[in-house]
């Protein structure tokens, strides 16, 4: 599989998001496949940045370490992104001579990179542009080295800038200026555009977890902003009006917890997101959605902690948080996100799964899932899920009595309506209760209601799926995980392959409870055998 990989870098709030947002749109549309992520620090301005982007002419799902050609903006760490330039890669570097120069000048040599100093500056006051413009010349530039032509990327430069024609047009200067610099080298292992993949789109998969809820039957989202969530936030933000959603920032995430739970409750579906130390203060409402069997959905969006940790990286350290979290035993699930397009199917599953089962359900993903952009089918997002909530039809309200709601059933799910909507009622209490709901600290019956909560584990354990095989049954190495090691295992089963090496990989979307009929498999067929997670303990292992 032939990829080619970009790095972007310079300071904080020098356009570097937006330059790799036009990137991956222009690549888009020259019909390739493209996978984008930024590293930004957690600051709100300065320190350094990066964006990272790679595309090919085949499906690809991660990103590489390495880069053939880097973009360096300004200064900062430059010489520590350097060292990734792949052997004949090519640095742009487009800010005037300093005293690093000859430091980067013999790196440079050493590492075989094609060095190219360009005035990035100069060029765009010569059209009376600002600092803040050298990103469009650079964009040029890189664009050039690349051999794809020059109005895939001016098109999309006039489709993000529409709405200041005068900027826009300094911007279009400033690009083609870059592209027609004369000490430009085009890359030896450059891709043509193709028109042989089908339709795609760009989302990340916050996105794509917004669109999954809306199409899932979602009314309202709430939640207190905490990286790398937060974009879920303003994407339901952004479609309130259009679909008639509820949405609404908290102050803070225990708020946040109770407005979901008390959505659901009253009858609309709900859900919220967060991260780990978020998540943190939702768990006595997370109990109390277990004892009341109350639907409850909650997003964690990883990152590395304990504490406040590294807020803007990516990890996959809450997994032990997310099966063990709140006080008592009560059945729950927790499902991961592979990549973009599960995104948007695992939101819809985990409404279901928490209805149908009622109980609370955690969906995991991470800061490199949740903020990563890339290329996805376009029909992949028009199948939807059907909406299951499992109450009472409206044909049986009347039959209904108030010790329905918390009956002792085997499969310990009790029937359940929207209060108001039958003249039965019921107490939806903390408190250990029969099945009206009434308080009782009465042994027997607190124990058969006790028993009956945590056999809905046995009933869902039943229904799951079990783990998904990628890959041979029989393989040279094989490997187990979850969330976005997917991403990664897809492109290395392709790439060993590719080199006669036979790789398989069993991934986990529901890690509780966890079914294990194919990990068994796995192992009665494979000897070389390796757990991959991201984090410390091997918390799946």
């Amino acid at each position: 599989m032939k990829r080619i990989k970009l790095k972007i870098t310079g300071h904080s709030g020098s356009g570097l998001f937006s330059m790799g947002k036009i990137v991956m749109q222009a690549l888009r549309n020259c019909g390739f496949y493209a996978v984008m992520d930024r590293e930004y620090p957690s600051i709100i301005k300065g320190g350094y940045s990066c964006v990272n982007i790679n595309f090919s002419q085949e499906k690809i799902y991660s990103l590489a370490e390495n880069c053939d050609i880097l973009v360096a903006i300004d200064q900062p760490n430059l010489l520590n992104y350097m060292q990734l330039i792949e052997k004949q890669g090519t640095m742009l570097f487009g800010f005037e001579a300093s005293s690093a120069t000859a430091k980067i000048t013999e790196q440079a040599e050493n590492q075989e990179t094609n060095l190219i100093n360009i005035p990035a500056l100069k060029i765009a006051k010569e059209f009376q542009g600002n600092a803040l413009m050298r990103n469009m010349v650079m964009l040029g530039s890189m664009w050039k080295s690349l051999d794809l032509p020059l109005e895939k990327i001016s098109q999309e430069i006039r489709t993000m800038y529409a709405s200041k024609p005068k900027l826009m047009e300094i911007d279009l200067q400033c690009a083609e200026a870059g592209y027609n610099f004369s000490d430009l080298k085009i890359l030896e292992k450059s891709l043509s555009p193709t028109d042989k993949n089908p339709a795609q789109i760009l989302l990340d998969g916050n996105h794509a977890v917004a669109l999954g809820g809306i199409v899932g039957g979602v009314k309202n989202y709430f939640a207190y902003p905490m990286s790398p969530s937060s974009s879920i936030l303003t994407h339901m933000a952004k479609y309130a009006k259009e679909f008639g959603l509820v949405v609404k920032q908290c102050e803070d995430e225990i708020t946040v917890a109770n407005m979901t739970l008390g959505a659901n409750y009253a009858g609309t579906r709900a859900f919220c997101g967060t991260s780990g130390g978020g998540f943190d203060l939702m768990t006595e409402t997370f109990s109390l959605a277990g004892i009341t069997e109350t639907p409850l959905v909650i997003t964690i969006v990883q990152r590395p902690g304990p504490a406040t940790g590294l807020p803007t990286w990516t990890g996959q350290g809450d997994l032990n948080l997310a099966i063990h979290s709140a006080h008592g035993d009560f059945g729950r699930m927790v499902l991961a996100v592979g990549d973009t397009a599960d995104a948007f199917d695992k939101i819809q599953e985990a409404l279901n799964f928490s209805e149908q089962y009622q109980i609370p359900v955690i969906l995991l993903s991470e800061k490199l899932n949740g903020e990563s952009i890339t290329t996805a089918n376009k029909d992949r997002f028009s199948q939807k899920k059907t909406i299951k909530r499992n109450l009472v039809s409206e044909e049986n309200l009347k039959q209904l009595q108030n010790s329905d709601r918390y009956k002792i059933t085997d499969n310990g799910i009790s029937q359940r309506w929207i209060p108001g909507d039958s003249e039965a009622t019921y107490c939806a209490n903390g408190d250990e209760h029969k099945e009206d709901g009434t308080l009782t600290e009465d042994a027997i019956p607190a124990s058969k209601m006790y028993d009956k909560r945590c056999r809905k584990m046995d009933t869902i354990l039943a229904d799951l799926p079990d783990a998904k095989l990628y890959g041979e049954p029989k393989a040279d190495i094989s490997f187990v995980g979850w969330g976005s090691t997917f991403c990664v295992m897809q492109d290395i089963i392709a790439q060993c392959k590719s080199q006669n090496i036979s790789v398989n990989y069993l991934h986990y979307s529901y890690l509780y409870p966890l079914k294990t009929e194919e990990f068994a498999k796995l192992f009665a067929n494979n000897s070389n055998i390796h757990l991959i997670e991201g984090n410390y303990n091997g918390q799946l292992g």
